[in-house]
């Protein structure tokens, strides 16, 4: 358990090939190597709304402003 630790994030670029090197250090040290979470593509952001249920039909364009500005 950490008490009274200041923790600090570092973002750094190496070559992939120097990450077992990292995460050997990492634990060597009682550090925690924490991925970045991946960013969601347009698609996948759409595809989230389809699956909770954020979408809107309408007839056609005329249709779409009436539902917008009311």
């Amino acid at each position: 358990m950490k008490i009274g630790v200041v923790m600090n994030n570092v973002n750094i670029s190496l070559p992939k090939s120097d990450m077992n090197f990292l995460r050997k250090l990492a634990k060597n040290m009682g550090w925690e190597i924490v991925s970045a979470p991946k960013k969601k593509s347009g698609i996948d952001l759409g595809l989230e709304d389809l699956e909770k249920g954020r979408v809107y039909r309408a007839e056609n364009a005329e249709d779409l402003l009436k539902q917008i500005l009311g």
